[in-house]
């Protein structure tokens, strides 16, 4: 692959979002930060560019088609073709089976965390394919490789998301075209601020507390760092192998499926 890219991320308003852009950028991309809130996708690239990187915000919608089409055309007349794409917006929202809430909450979670993934690949693969090469990289969680209580919608959404993501790596063989996935455990972000919040206005707990108990489920003992999570994207954006999946302790890497290496498909005539 050439040294320079075009990086899409969604969900690139905070958390691992902007910890990629900035690693990405870092790395001499020239990053699409995409989301839904335009301020606080300026945000992030106001820091992009404050490190010395090339950034630019990209409204869209992962729920919404018309918004990908759109995004697609804007990314292309402003930078040209997307080579590389991570796919990191979600919504993690826990609910009881039996809630009231439990069916709203499960296609929510379902049409963002897999379907929003899925759409976003599925717009930006033709250009990848037309030039013969391209990398992905799904964000998914610890939720894809194992179960938790009270998030049966999320866990759900991240398991289709992988399985989704290992028959996609499978397709792209002998294309150009890599395929990764990284699952991270509890991640040092505002979603996890949100889910301290909601553990310590359930059972008493003060945010440190709350906080604590959250880290302690991680087999590291400690929540992951959003740099981590950047750090491991970007080494597989670079990689020249497809089908990895990485999972995220907060002590350790552990290298689920190492993948296999990429066969180029380099368009004929260049």
């Amino acid at each position: 692959m050439t040294a320079d890219h075009v990086a899409l991320v969604t969900g690139g308003g905070g958390g691992i979002g902007t910890a990629t852009s900035l690693a990405l950028a870092g790395a001499g991309a020239t990053v699409l930060v995409s989301g839904r809130d335009e301020l606080r996708l300026q945000a992030s690239v106001e820091a992009v560019r404050a490190a010395g990187g090339v950034a630019h915000p990209l409204c869209l919608d992962v729920c919404d088609v018309a918004s990908i089409r759109d995004a697609r055309q804007t990314a292309l007349d402003l930078v040209g073709p997307v080579d590389w794409v991570v796919a990191n917006a979600g919504v993690a929202i826990s609910a009881a089976l039996t809630s009231d809430e439990a069916e709203s909450v499960a296609r929510q979670q379902m049409d963002v965390n897999y379907h929003g993934t899925r759409r976003v690949f599925e717009a930006f693969l033709p250009h990848m394919l037309k030039q013969g090469q391209g990398r992905v990289v799904m964000v998914a969680s610890s939720a894809a490789l194992m179960g938790y209580p009270y998030i049966t919608g999320y866990a759900a959404s991240k398991h289709a998301l992988l399985g989704y993501a290992r028959s996609a790596a499978l397709e792209m063989e002998g294309k150009g075209v890599g395929v990764g996935v990284v699952c991270p455990h509890y991640v040092d972000t505002p979603m996890t601020d949100a889910s301290v919040a909601r553990i310590a206005d359930k059972t008493g707990r003060d945010h440190e507390q709350a906080r604590a108990a959250l880290a302690e489920l991680n087999p590291g003992g400690k929540l992951v760092q959003a740099d981590e999570v950047a750090g491991v994207i970007l080494r597989l954006l670079q990689s020249d192998t497809s089908g990895a999946v990485v999972e995220l302790t907060g002590s350790e890497q552990r290298e689920i499926e190492s993948g296999s290496p990429i066969a180029s498909n380099t368009p004929k005539g260049d």
